[in-house]
């Protein structure tokens, strides 16, 4: 993560887009400085997907305006297009094709495209160069899509869920990948389900709930504060019940887990040890951090629902 500030590579003012009585987007605007990745967070359906068409010029808006680089996207295509790289959740590859095959096709209209071997060594596919694309896994495909998304060394990139199938070593180096060219300038707007992936990689945070922007700020607004969160573990879901609610109404129970998050953590959990102790209960794992970014999106989601 870097904390360049420069000019804005990105601009949606107002941005709506509305399928007959259903508004996918709804008043959307967020600026993203030359060097910094943004990432769109939000539930399923929320809109992060159609604000990233809208944002590549893949879909034109009902209403508002957008600028990469000060152009349109949708009607100024030819003037950013050699400028940015897309990774869509789907890229729709040729299954027949092997991965070479498949990057020498894209190189063969894409602008400053990269070296083959470059491309397959950025994402780890050297080994699979010669392996059909119907035969790899979900994770490499998606290795794949990020190569085709680099394939062209853009200024401004992309990224919509991009780790998702990646196991934790692959997701670990596509991070380290994405946090060298930040560091070299490239600018990024991703979506991303993964809190960690996001507090990994963003400079800024923008939420989004039914198609508006609920919250947006710097990483640390959201990361920093006075709340601590405790996460406790025991072997049977009722015992954790029982616990949740000695813990308050603040608690919240998933199986033999309870997580709650507190101002004054020292006391909390020593009445929740002290109960325990009492009940004739034991932990099977106790964590005590501060408040996530996970918890504080939860948090923002339940706030703006109620």
């Amino acid at each position: 993560m870097t904390t360049t500030s420069h000019a804005p590579v990105v601009q949606l003012s107002n941005v709506s887009k509305k399928y007959d009585d259903y508004l996918a987007v709804d008043d959307v605007s967020f600026t993203v400085r030359s060097g910094t990745v943004l990432a769109l967070l939000g539930t399923n359906g929320a809109g992060k997907t159609t604000t990233i068409d809208i944002a590549t010029g893949m879909m034109h808006p009902t209403a508002g305006s957008v600028r990469l680089f000060g152009e349109d996207p949708h009607t100024d295509r030819a003037q950013v297009a050699d400028r940015i790289g897309i990774m869509l959740q789907d890229a729709g590859f040729f299954d027949g094709l092997t991965v070479g095959e498949t990057i020498d096709a894209w190189r063969r209209f894409t602008p400053r495209a990269r070296h083959r071997d470059e491309a397959v060594e950025m994402v780890s596919l050297h080994r699979q160069l010669g392996t059909t694309v119907g035969r790899l896994s979900g994770g490499e495909r998606r290795r794949l899509d990020l190569a085709l998304a680099l394939l062209g060394t853009p200024d401004l990139l992309f990224l919509d869920e991009p780790t998702t199938g990646l196991d934790p070593a692959a997701r670990h180096q596509t991070w380290e990948l994405l946090s060298a060219m930040v560091d070299d300038g490239l600018t990024v707007v991703l979506t991303t389900h993964y809190m960690e992936e996001a507090e990994r990689l963003a400079d800024e945070i923008a939420i989004i709930d039914n198609g508006r922007i609920v919250r947006l700020g710097p990483l640390a607004d959201f990361t920093t504060g006075c709340s601590t969160r405790i996460d406790l573990s025991l072997r049977c879901a009722d015992d954790a019940q029982r616990l949740a609610l000695a813990a308050g109404s603040n608690a919240t129970v998933d199986g033999g887990r309870i997580s709650l998050t507190t101002a004054d953590p020292q006391p909390a959990l020593l009445d929740l040890l002290r109960w325990a102790q009492s009940a004739g209960l034991e932990f099977e794992s106790i964590r005590v951090g501060a408040s996530t970014l996970e918890q504080s999106f939860l948090d923002t989601i339940t706030e703006v629902a109620r």
